[in-house]
């Protein structure tokens, strides 16, 4: 890149590398923001393949997979080089032609590609199958020396992953499981979910503990209810033998004076049909020998991320 830029004014050119310096830094954690910096780069360099190219991968992170197959074939054609062919095929599955993928994959230009460049290929011709509907076809795609050998490479993990992803769409969870286990062997820099993948087959379920704390620390906190009726108060100073005293304490620390108590045994009268029902009623209940303790009912649960949408190469 740097002999690129060299073609470019001094002032110009380290403006030029800022943007893409900030692309690169960017394009997985903030791909909008990569993209952006991408834009001002194709203003200032429209001319310079590494621009191109830093532009088209921008696009293809954000799924516009007609700009970015547009900046990738101008670059390609810039450098000549057959290392963007992979990408710009799975470009075409991404705007829904995965026969032209399919076909690419069949192209001279495959051959030029290194170990890795080869093996990315393979990866997308399988997704274009899979697109299609061939899920067997697309297992016997990724059946490779690569897949088979013990060595662990760059690709390696991305390579299992992707078999094994395909294995599980045919059915065939046995195999799905071991060869996602062999994916998590490989992953050393977790490019893949594939632990989470295998722990789904093994039926574990993952719970956030700072949710499930926060929801039991909600669920414990005590509400007293303190407005207990009066003929409650009474049997339970009965169980508990309290003396006549005591309830004088009560009823003041309660606010309740003398005249409370006699309003309140006018109202019940002991001959009255009803009051003895109620009576009943209220000595089948239990003592109360300890504060009453409900949980609260404006507990809210927390929320949960959603879904993630993959691009056409997590497709792959």
């Amino acid at each position: 890149m740097r002999q690129e830029l060299q073609s470019l004014p001094k002032g110009l050119a380290d403006d030029v590398a800022k943007n893409l310096v900030m692309v690169a830094k960017l394009i997985d954690e903030d791909p909008e923001q990569a993209y952006a910096y991408s834009r001002v780069a194709l203003r200032l360099a429209s001319r310079v393949a590494a621009v191109r190219e830093a532009a088209g991968f921008a696009a293809y992170a954000n799924e516009k997979y007609s700009e970015a197959l547009a900046e990738f074939r101008a670059a390609r054609r810039m450098t000549g080089s057959a290392e963007l062919w992979p990408v710009m095929a799975d470009c075409e599955r991404g705007l829904g032609r995965p026969e032209k993928a399919l076909d690419m994959a069949g192209e001279p230009e495959v051959q030029r590609l290194d170990k890795a460049g080869q093996v990315e290929m393979r990866l997308v011709a399988a997704g274009a199958r899979r697109d299609m509907g061939q899920v067997d076809a697309a297992i016997v795609t990724l059946q490779s020396p690569e897949l088979a050998s013990n060595s662990v490479q760059p690709w390696t993990a991305r390579l299992r992953y992707a078999y094994a992803d395909a294995l599980l769409e045919a059915g065939r969870e046995a195999e799905a499981r071991e060869w996602f286990a062999k994916a998590v062997e490989a992953d050393k820099d977790h490019s893949t979910n594939a632990s989470d993948r295998l722990a789904e087959l093994d039926g574990v379920e993952f719970v956030d503990a700072f949710d499930e704390d926060e929801e039991g620390d909600e669920a414990e906190a005590p509400v007293t209810v303190t407005s207990v009726d009066e003929a409650d108060t009474e049997e339970s100073d009965a169980k508990d033998g309290r003396d006549e005293s005591d309830d004088d304490e009560s009823d003041d620390e309660d606010g309740l004076d003398e005249s409370d108590h006699e309003d309140a045994a006018e109202y019940y009268d002991p001959d009255d049909e009803e009051y003895e029902e109620e009576a009943a009623a209220v000595a089948a209940k239990p003592a109360l020998d300890q504060p009453l303790f409900v949980a609260p009912e404006d507990g809210g649960e927390a929320g949960t991320e959603a879904d993630e949408s993959g691009s056409a190469a997590d497709k792959g």
